[in-house]
C-alpha cells in the first residue's frame, strides 16, 4: 500500500493550512490499528486537505491513495473513506456561474469528479463488502459518482432483497432518492420502485425511508394520504420495528444520452440518513489519549442524540420528507402536530426543531402546532423543554397559542431566567424572551430580577420594549442603574441595556441621568454610548428639554455623525426646524452612507417643513448604495408629498433586495392606500399571496427572521387597507 507515496512532491503543495508535506501522514493515518490516530487523520484531511469543500492539488494527488485504502479489506473503519472520496469527487459545478477568478478551483473540481468517476467501479464490490459501515457507504458514492446510473440503480434493487442490515437498506433507499434527482430519465421507474416499497408489508423505517425519497425526487407520486401513513408508520416504529423484507427490481430503460440534473434540491433542512451511520461509533480508546478533532466534536453530540432511541434514524428521513413536502404546509404541520402528540419524547424533540425550520421559512396558520409545542416547556427532559423555549423566543407574535406555558415555565424556574456564558456578558433566558415577545407583563417579575443583577443582562433592555405600557413600573430602576454606571472603557456595556430599555419607555424622567451619560461618555466606545443616549433623549422627546443646551452645543458640527444624531434628538425634543434643518442638509453629504441614511430619514421626520431638501433628495435617488436610494425616496416623498418619483425607486429596490421590503412597506402603510391597480398594489398583494417566507434562506437563519415577515405581512394589509387577498398566518 501507498506504492509512490514518497515520489509525489507534497512540499510543493498547499492545502488550506499551508505546505501540504504533512499529507503522507494523515493519508497513512488513515489506515492505522489505533482509532484515535484514524479520527486525527481524518479530521486533518477534511480541515485542511479537503477543507470546506475545497479541493487543492494535494488533494488530486491523494485520490489514488484513498482508493487504495477502501479496496483493503484489512484497513479499518473504510467506510469514512468512501465518504471522504465522495465528497471530493462528487461537487455538481454551474459552469454558467463560474467567474475568472473561481477559473482555477473549479479546473480542480472538474479533475477531482473525472478522477473519483474514473474509479469508481471499485464501489460496487463494497456493496457485499463485509463491513456494514462501507456498505452504508457505497451506495452514495455509486449514486453520485458512477457514470452508468442505471446499472447502479439494478444494483440497489438486487442489493436491497438480500440486505439484512437496516442502516444499510436505509442507505440503499436513499441512493435510489439520489439517482431520481441526477437523472431524470430514471426519475420514472424510480419513483415506481419507491411507492410499491412504501406501499408493500415492508417494515416501517423502510417504508418511510421510500416515501422520504420519493418526497425528494418525484414529490407528486406521494400517496394522497402521506401524513396518515407516515403518522401509522412512527406508532409502528415506536412499538417494534418490522423484519427486512425483499424490494422487486424495477425495469430500468436508461437513455444513453441522458443528461444529469444538478442535485438542487438538498437544504440544510435536508440530513442524510448515512452520514451518522457511515462513521458509527469510534472504537474504545483510552479516555486520556483520546485526541479533540473537529469528527469527534461532530460525532459525540449526534450518538448522544441517538442514544436509546428505537429508530435513530428516523429524525433524518423525516427532515427528508418535509424537504420533499416543500411548500405542503398544510401536510407539514399535520405532521408535526401529530409527532407532537407521540409519547416518544425523542420524537418530539424532532418534530419540535422541525417546527421551527417550516414556521421559519413558510406562512401559514401554526396555532395548534405552536401550542402543542408550548405543551412540551412542561416535559421532564430537558432537552425536549429547552428546545421547546429557543423555538418559541423566536416566533414573537406568533407564539401567543404557548403563552400561559412559557408563562407557567418562567414562574416555575427563577434559576433560568438570567443565563450566564463562559465569555460574553450574560443574557436572559429564552423563556423569558419568548414572554416578553409576546407583550406578557408575566414577565416583569423576571425582567426586574435581571435588572438588580451585579451585571445586567446585555438583552433586557430590547425585552422591556416588547412589553410597552406595561413596562412601565420598571422605569424607576432603570433610572437609578443608570446612575450607578462608572463612566469608564466598560461604560456602553453598562449601560446600553438601560438606555434601550429607557428608549422604548420613552421614560422622560430619566433625562438627567440619559444627560449625564452624554456628557462623560469614555473615549472607548464613546461614540456608540452618544448614539444610544441621544436616541433616549429623542424618544422623551419635550420631557427632555433640560437636555436641549447640550444638543444646541452638539449641532455647531454639522457634518459629523454626531452631529446629526444631535439634531434628530433636538427635532424631538424642541421641534425647532431652523436649527436642525441646515445640519441635516449638510448631513446629506457625509462621506459615508450610513450618515447620510441618517440624514435623510431625520428630514423625513421634519415632513414639509424640510421641502427646501426636496432636490438633494432627489439626487440621492441615482446613488449606488441601495439603502440610501430608499432612506432618500422615503424623505422625498414625506417633505414633497408627492409619490410619483418616490415609488418606482421603493418598488425597483422591493425587488432587488428583499431585506429592504420592511422599510418599503413602512412608508406605504404610512401613506395610505396607493390607487386601485397601481403597481404598489400589485406587489403588496403579490407578498400576501406568496407562501415563503420574504427572508427565508436555504443555509441560514436569522433569530428576527419570522419577526420581520410577520411585520411585512401587517404592514401590506394596513398599506392596502384589508384589502389583503390573504388570511391572517395565526
Amino acid at each position: 500500500m501507498f506504492a509512490g507515496i514518497d515520489e509525489v512532491d507534497w512540499a510543493s503543495m498547499e492545502h488550506a493550512y499551508g505546505p501540504a508535506d504533512d499529507v503522507p501522514g494523515l493519508l497513512q493515518g488513515l489506515a492505522s490499528a489505533d482509532p484515535a490516530e484514524r479520527e486525527g487523520a481524518l479530521d486533518g484531511m477534511y480541515g485542511a486537505v479537503h477543507h470546506q469543500g475545497d479541493v487543492y492539488a494535494c488533494t488530486l494527488a491523494c485520490i489514488p491513495f484513498l482508493f487504495e485504502l477502501v479496496v483493503d479489506p484489512a484497513v479499518p473503519d473504510r467506510g469514512s473513506v468512501v465518504e471522504l472520496l465522495t465528497s471530493i469527487g462528487g461537487i455538481d459545478l454551474d459552469e454558467d456561474e463560474i467567474d475568472e477568478d473561481e477559473a482555477e478551483g473549479a479546473a480542480n473540481y472538474a479533475m477531482a469528479a473525472a478522477a473519483v468517476s474514473a474509479g469508481a467501479g471499485v464501489f460496487f464490490a463494497l456493496m457485499a463488502d463485509d463491513d456494514p459501515g462501507v456498505r452504508v457507504s457505497a451506495p452514495l458514492a455509486l449514486a453520485t459518482l458512477h457514470g452508468d446510473p442505471a446499472r447502479v440503480l439494478t444494483l440497489l434493487c438486487e442489493r436491497l432483497a438480500v440486505e439484512r442490515d437496516e442502516e444499510v437498506r436505509l442507505a440503499l433507499v436513499e441512493a435510489a432518492g439520489r439517482l431520481g434527482l441526477r437523472h431524470r430519465s430514471l426519475t420514472g421507474p424510480i419513483a415506481d420502485w419507491l411507492s410499491r416499497l412504501a406501499a408493500e408489508a415492508n417494515p416501517p423505517g423502510l417504508r418511510l425511508a421510500a416515501l422520504a425519497q420519493l418526497a425528494r425526487c418525484a414529490p407528486r407520486s406521494l400517496p394522497g394520504d402521506v401524513v396518515t401513513v407516515v403518522a401509522g408508520l412512527l406508532r409502528q416504529l415506536r412499538s417494534a420495528p418490522g423484519e427486512p423484507g425483499a424490494g422487486e427490481v424495477p425495469e430500468v430503460r436508461e437513455d444513453p444520452d441522458g443528461l444529469a440534473d444538478p442535485d438542487d434540491c438538498e437544504t440544510s433542512e435536508t440530513s442524510s440518513c448515512t452520514a451518522a451511520a457511515a462513521h458509527g461509533e469510534p472504537e474504545p480508546a483510552a479516555a486520556d489519549a483520546a485526541p479533540v478533532t473537529l469528527v469527534g466534536q461532530v460525532r459525540a453530540p449526534a450518538a448522544e442524540e441517538r442514544t436509546g432511541r428505537t429508530a435513530p434514524w428516523a429524525a433524518d428521513l423525516l427532515r427528508t420528507l418535509h424537504v420533499g413536502l416543500d411548500d405542503r404546509v398544510a401536510e407539514r404541520t399535520a405532521l408535526l402536530t401529530d409527532q407532537l402528540r407521540s409519547p416518544d419524547s425523542g420524537q418530539r424533540i424532532d418534530a419540535v426543531r422541525m417546527s421551527s425550520g417550516l414556521i421559519r421559512a413558510w406562512r401559514g396558520s401554526y396555532g395548534e402546532l405552536v401550542r402543542l409545542v408550548g405543551e412540551q416547556l412542561a416535559s421532564h427532559e430537558p432537552k425536549l423543554a429547552d428546545a421547546a423555549s429557543h423555538v418559541l423566543e423566536e416566533l414573537f407574535c406568533l407564539a401567543a397559542p404557548a403563552a400561559d406555558a412559557l408563562a407557567a415555565r418562567v414562574s416555575a424556574d427563577p434559576g433560568a431566567w438570567v443565563k450566564e456564558w463562559a465569555s460574553g456578558p450574560p443574557g436572559l433566558g429564552s423563556a423569558v424572551k419568548a414572554l416578553a415577545r409576546l407583550g406578557d407583563a408575566r414577565a416583569l417579575p423576571a425582567l426586574e430580577a435581571a435588572l438588580e443583577r451585579p451585571e445586567v443582562p446585555h438583552d433586557v433592555g430590547f425585552a422591556i420594549g416588547y412589553l410597552g405600557a406595561a413596562a412601565e413600573p420598571l422605569a424607576g430602576l432603570l433610572r437609578r442603574r443608570l446612575s450607578e454606571v462608572g463612566l469608564d472603557e466598560g461604560a456602553y456595556d453598562r449601560a446600553s441595556p438601560l438606555l434601550a430599555g429607557l428608549t422604548a419607555l420613552r421614560a422622560g424622567e430619566a433625562a438627567p441621568e440619559v444627560l449625564r451619560v452624554l456628557r462623560g461618555a469614555p473615549e472607548y466606545r464613546g461614540e456608540w454610548l452618544r448614539t444610544a443616549a441621544l436616541r433616549a433623549l429623542g424618544s422623551f422627546g419635550p420631557a427632555a428639554h433640560c437636555a436641549v443646551p447640550e444638543l444646541r452645543a452638539m449641532i455647531r458640527r454639522p457634518g459629523t455623525a454626531a452631529a446629526t444624531e444631535a439634531a434628530e434628538a433636538l427635532w424631538a425634543v424642541d421641534g425647532d426646524a431652523g436649527a436642525v434643518l441646515p445640519v441635516l442638509i449638510e448631513g446629506l453629504q457625509a462621506e459615508h452612507a450610513r450618515e447620510r441614511r441618517s440624514a435623510a430619514s431625520a428630514l423625513g421626520r421634519l415632513g414639509p417643513l424640510a421641502a427646501v431638501t426636496a432636490p438633494r433628495l432627489r439626487a440621492l435617488l441615482l446613488h449606488e448604495e441601495l439603502w440610501l436610494r430608499v432612506d432618500a425616496a422615503i424623505a422625498l416623498w414625506e417633505v414633497s408629498g408627492r409619490a410619483e418619483e418616490s415609488v418606482p425607486v421603493l418598488l425597483a429596490a422591493w425587488e432587488k433586495n428583499r431585506h429592504v421590503r420592511v422599510r418599503v412597506a413602512e412608508c406605504l402603510a404610512r401613506a395610505g392606500a396607493a390607487g386601485a391597480g397601481s403597481d404598489a398594489v400589485h406587489v403588496l398583494h403579490a407578498e400576501l399571496a406568496s407562501v415563503r417566507r420574504h427572508n427565508a434562506m436555504d443555509g441560514g437563519y436569522g433569530s428576527h427572521d419570522t419577526h420581520e415577515d410577520e411585520k411585512l405581512l401587517a404592514l401590506c394589509r394596513r398599506a392596502l387597507l384589508g384589502n389583503t387577498g390573504k388570511g391572517p398566518t395565526t
